[in-house]
């Protein structure tokens, strides 16, 4: 559908969109948290001072860059077939696919010189001499500031943007400033055409209901989809940052869906998008009101004395922290762990790791020692800018620069819609897990009034990692997986964090490994290991059945005569939003 708006001359509202432009992403880059979240300023002055004994090294490379250029330079005024080979761009980069930036010399030009001056910067920071926690945060933020500075991000150096609002006589600016008025207001980049999805409606619909629910929690209980079902019933605790649908989000690709089917009674943990009431909550709250209730409950409405439990991400960390309270307490409740791309070990967080450092760590541990909100928006843009290209800069030129809607994809939706955390809780968490890396030693933390120690964790577990994760680092869930006391299997899927973790049984795409060699060597294990097509929630469901005992009639009732069903299924606390 074409526009009202009575488009300006085109030079005109090249002008105005330059200018409006540049306000306004200042004030959605503020909003968006798209500046450094971590101080770099420490690691800039040792990348600094590790450059000057290195000068004749160095020296060498810059000469390089200059020849490089001036080759380029001359290529592009001769316009010969040498422009194109003067920068060579990553296997799977798709922002230079497009025709005009070959066809086009100039912008070929454009294009090869950005490219050049990205290996020149990128060569710079490996040539240094620095110790690798300093050398790994100047390679990430040389990597931000890379991807932030390439020609396809802004008007003038991107000829596909410019042929565009020739083409449409500057209707596509027009679209591009209203989407970006419209992202200021929501204070999020728009990932999605969020129009074509209702929680509860098309997303998040297997039918359940609300059986419990306190200021941090609703717990619901799905309805049966099989006559008879395993007796030991399957508590899902999703992470804590996101909603839980993610587990659920169409009868296609839903997990929940899945296990139903395969004969489980299922439960799943919604947890609450924290508001000013539940600023005060720390991290015992969490377990002691959270995981440690939800196990409770779970209980009586089995009517069993153990159930299984399934942890994705950072609720894999939570149920894990659960499980070696209750060891302490000498309670073992759990008839098996399944761990889902979880960190128990973080010793190697991955380039997450370069937001994180002591004077932050204290720093926010001042800002939030009285309470307060970390915003979901500031953690999602924290965890998108581990992958800047794919998860920001192509939603800023597509849906600014173009002035298009981007397509509907529920998984960008669920992306999208993310959870405040309370900062008590938060703070603990950035601490004595990533900072600190306590939670792995045996006795250092206390929880809940008890000493932890992963290794009484003594219960038959199932420990899945991605091997693209960008989030957690495969390596990082193997090594977490030796810390626990009982017998596990480890898994390793193909893809990353979501596609990994989310990939469906009816679809059978990708694969995955098992069965490598035990041991504390991830790469040993990965070299023995047998590849297997297709998803990993078959294997899993094998598993999980020889822990989930025998078969008893479905109950069509859910809840008890204590935790009656209150409300349909996703709930209402899945609803609330960042917004």
């Amino acid at each position: 559908m074409k526009s009202q708006v009575t488009p300006l001359p085109f030079d005109a509202l090249v002008k105005q969109f330059s200018a409006a432009n540049q306000v306004l992403l200042e004030n959605w880059q503020n909003k968006l948290n798209l500046q450094p979240l971590g101080d770099v300023s420490d690691a800039y002055q040792k990348f600094v001072a590790a450059l000057a004994p290195h000068g004749e090294q160095l020296a060498t490379l810059q000469k390089d860059y200059y020849t490089k250029q001036f080759e380029l330079w001359q290529s592009y005024l001769g316009q010969t077939a040498a422009v194109a080979k003067a920068g060579e761009k990553d296997k799977g980069d798709k922002r230079f696919s497009a025709a005009e930036w070959s066809d086009l010399p100039l912008f070929d030009y454009v294009k090869q010189s950005y490219l050049l001056a990205s290996k020149w910067l990128t060569d710079t920071v490996e040539q240094t001499q620095l110790e690798e926690p300093a050398k790994q945060k100047m390679r990430f933020f040389a990597k931000q500031y890379i991807d932030a500075m390439s020609p396809t991000n802004f008007l003038a150096t991107n000829p596909e943007v410019l042929k565009l609002a020739m083409e449409s006589n500057g209707e596509s600016l027009v679209a591009g400033l209203k989407n970006l008025m419209e992202d200021v207001e929501k204070g999020r980049i728009s990932m999605t055409d969020e129009s074509q999805f209702a929680v509860g409606k098309n997303i998040a619909t297997t039918p359940g209901a609300v059986v419990f629910e306190n200021d941090l929690i609703q717990l619901i209980q799905y309805s049966p989809t099989t006559k008879t079902v395993h007796e030991l019933p399957l508590l899902l605790v999703p992470p804590c940052i996101n909603k839980f649908y993610i587990m659920d989000l169409e009868p296609e690709n839903s997990l929940v869906k899945y296990a139903l089917d395969q004969g489980n009674t299922v439960f799943m943990v919604s947890w609450r998008n924290a508001k000013e009431e539940q600023q005060n909550l720390g991290w015992d709250d969490y377990l002691e009101r959270g995981v440690l209730k939800a196990i409770e409950v779970t209980q009586q409405i089995g009517k069993t004395e153990k159930i299984n439990i399934l942890g994705f991400c950072v609720g894999g960390t939570l149920v894990s922290a659960a499980l070696a309270v209750l060891a302490a307490r000498k309670q073992n409740p759990v008839a098996s762990l399944t761990l889902m791309t979880t960190l128990l070990e973080f010793s190697d967080v991955g380039d997450i790791g370069a937001y994180i450092d002591e004077a932050g760590v204290r720093q926010r541990e001042q800002q939030l020692q009285n309470g307060g909100l970390v915003s979901g928006k500031e953690l999602a843009m924290a965890f998108s800018s581990l992958r800047a290209n794919d998860l920001i800069w192509q939603y800023v030129v597509n849906n600014y620069l173009k002035g298009k809607t981007p397509d509907a994809f529920n998984l960008l939706y669920w992306n999208s819609d993310a959870t405040n955390l309370p900062g008590p809780m938060y703070a603990y968490y950035l601490r004595h897990f990533y900072w600190q890396n306590e939670f792995v030693q045996a006795n250092k933390l206390t929880m809940c009034g008890e000493k932890i120690d992963l290794g009484k964790v003594n219960v038959p577990a199932y420990v899945f990692a991605a091997k693209e994760d960008h989030i957690v680092p495969w390596k990082s869930g193997y090594a977490s997986a030796q810390h626990l006391g009982g017998k596990h299997e480890f898994v390793l899927g193909a893809s990353g964090h979501i596609a990994g973790a989310i990939n469906p049984a009816s679809k059978n795409k990708r694969n995955f490994w098992i069965d490598g060699k035990a041991g504390k060597d991830a790469d040993a294990w990965l070299a023995s290991a047998e590849a297997i097509p297709g998803s990993w929630w078959v294997h899993w469901s094998k598993w999980l059945g020889k822990h989930a005992g025998r078969g008893v009639p479905a109950r069509a009732k859910l809840g008890n005569t204590k935790f009656k069903a209150t409300e349909a299924a996703p709930g209402r606390y899945v609803m609330e939003r960042c917004d």
